[in-house]
């Protein structure tokens, strides 16, 4: 195996066990800081579970290598909402789940070749 595909391992599984820690917090945990958290940025308690839910499935599918570009579209798709809703409010965290986002995409590219060429091929060849 290359260390391409060693890094890329490394760095789907760090992001994926993060996603699915926090996806079971959500779920099981419910700690007062989360719960704050949650109401400072505009949600009520009862969303807790469906967006838990929809985090630990979506990194459940991720951690599957047959389902793992699904689970990353998925994961960019909750990202994306950490993102908005940190704008939202003014919080300057809002890098935070966007670079979550890139290392879930670098992760996948790095161990996937098919995905490395669809990506970083030039504009020329993809006009032709």
């Amino acid at each position: 195996m290359s260390k391409t595909i060693w890094t890329g391992r490394v760095i789907s599984a760090l992001t994926g066990i993060f996603m699915l820690t926090g996806g079971i917090n959500l779920i099981f945990v419910r700690s007062a800081d989360l719960r704050e958290g949650f109401a400072k940025f505009g949600y009520a308690e009862s969303a807790l579970l469906p967006i838990g839910i929809a985090l630990l499935v979506s990194a459940v599918l991720y951690l599957i290598p047959r389902t793992t570009i699904l689970g990353a579209i998925l994961l960019t798709g909750y990202l994306g909402g950490a993102v908005a809703t940190h704008v939202r409010i003014s919080d300057p965290v809002f890098f935070a789940p966007l670079t979550v986002g890139i290392l879930i995409w670098l992760g996948l590219c790095l161990r996937n070749s098919a995905l490395r060429t669809l990506f970083l091929r030039s504009r020329t060849s993809a006009v032709s």
